[in-house]
Formats: C-alpha cells, sequence, structure tokens
C-alpha cells in the first residue's frame, strides 16, 4: 500500500506521520498543500499541528487549499483518508466529515495522554483492534470539542460511525467522541496522534496497530 501525507504551512506532525508509516510498509510520499495533483496512493494523511496558524478556524484555511479538491476525490473514490488532530478539523471543515471542533471546554491547550475505547471495528483503521478494547493515545489540541447537531449525532449512533470514545472526556466532546468516519466508512478523523504511540521508547505502541490495521487493509 502506497500513501501521501499532505504538508500545510504550520504542519508540525507530518514526519512524525510519515515515520510510522514507513515503519509500517505504508510507502509515504510528501505532498505539499498547493499542489493540484496527488500521486496515486491509496491512503492519504491529513496530519496534526496548526495549519496557516489556525486563523479564522482551526482547519478552515487549509480546507481550501489546492490539494484539498485532489483528497476530495479520493475519497469519492472510496479510498482512504484519514485525519488526525488539525487533520480531522480540515475534514470536517472541508465537509468530508460531519460536525465542527470547537474550542476545548475549559478553554486550555490540552497535552496529555488519555484513554479511548475503540467502538468499532468494521473499519480499515480499526479491523486490527477488538471492539470495546482500552486504548492509550495523546492528544494535543486547543479545539477539540467535538460538537454534532441532535440529529447528527443520531445518524452517526446509528450506522456505527464513532469509531473512538473518551473514557474521561477532556475538552467536553459531545457523547464522548474521540473520532468518527464517513458513512461509507473510508475516510476517518481523530483528534488523538496515534502516530505518537506507535513506538515503544516513546510510550506506548497502541496507536501503531491503527497503521498495522491500513497496512494489512
Amino acid at each position: 500500500m502506497k500513501s501521501a501525507v499532505i504538508v500545510f504551512p504550520g504542519s508540525n506532525c507530518d514526519r512524525d506521520a510519515k515515520t510510522v508509516l514507513a515503519a509500517t510498509g505504508l510507502q509515504p510520499v510528501m505532498v505539499w498543500h498547493g499542489d493540484h495533483a496527488l500521486p496515486k496512493v491509496d491512503l492519504v494523511v491529513l496530519p496534526g499541528g496548526f495549519s496557516y496558524g489556525d486563523y479564522l478556524r482551526s482547519g478552515a484555511m487549509a480546507a481550501h487549499s489546492p490539494i484539498m479538491q485532489e483528497v476530495k476525490k479520493h475519497a469519492d473514490a472510496g479510498r482512504l483518508v484519514i485525519g488526525i488532530c488539525n487533520g480531522f478539523q480540515v475534514l470536517t471543515e472541508a465537509g468530508l466529515l460531519p460536525g465542527i471542533l470547537m474550542r476545548n471546554q475549559k478553554l486550555k491547550f490540552l497535552c496529555c495522554e488519555v484513554e479511548l475505547r475503540v467502538e468499532t471495528t468494521a473499519t480499515a483503521f480499526t479491523k486490527n483492534y477488538k471492539k470495546g478494547q482500552t486504548i492509550n493515545v495523546p492528544i494535543a489540541h486547543h479545539d477539540g470539542n467535538y460538537f454534532a447537531d441532535p440529529a447528527t449525532l443520531k445518524s452517526l449512533q446509528d450506522n456505527d460511525q464513532i469509531v473512538f470514545t473518551y473514557l474521561d472526556n477532556p475538552n467536553g466532546s459531545i457523547a464522548n467522541i474521540a473520532g468518527i468516519c464517513n458513512k461509507t466508512r473510508n475516510v476517518l478523523g481523530m483528534m488523538p496522534h496515534p502516530e505518537r504511540h506507535s513506538e515503544g521508547l516513546l510510550g506506548g505502541v497502541d496507536g501503531k496497530i491503527l497503521f498495522e490495521s491500513l497496512a494489512a487493509a
């Protein structure tokens, strides 16, 4: 499987993503946000960071970068896309995932490890986990408070689109949501950073399972 990491001005987890993708055999290439074409890849990664300095809203400007038109085509064709932290924000701003990411409930930047529950394994991203499994993954965000209106939330629940939830909700997200997928299950957005727990020397390997799932897709 081949992958692409999209680099926006202000991305700061792009090389972290590239490292774990390479380590799990996902053959990454870096793609600049201003490009108008994607290489032929199976997976697109929108990494964490602060694209465009989080001006206007987190992810709002990045959603209009030239490359995002190609990312949308890639997703519409049923190919895989994952947005991590700022990447999740970009996916919601671009309309590839429902809902929005707001300022954290207590208006503070949060940087810590959190426990997540794997709510579904019916995705290419989570098939190597066990449903209901508790995993430890770091967060680092100021705007991670996920919100969706009641109808959207019910749709997410009814369609098994809630992929990860927080055990101890750190940011006020509705229904403890930490990550969701689209209805066709090929686009995942999550606020926690699985790439930061993909090496034992860095504190854990629970995140690596996500990339191993993709490598086996």
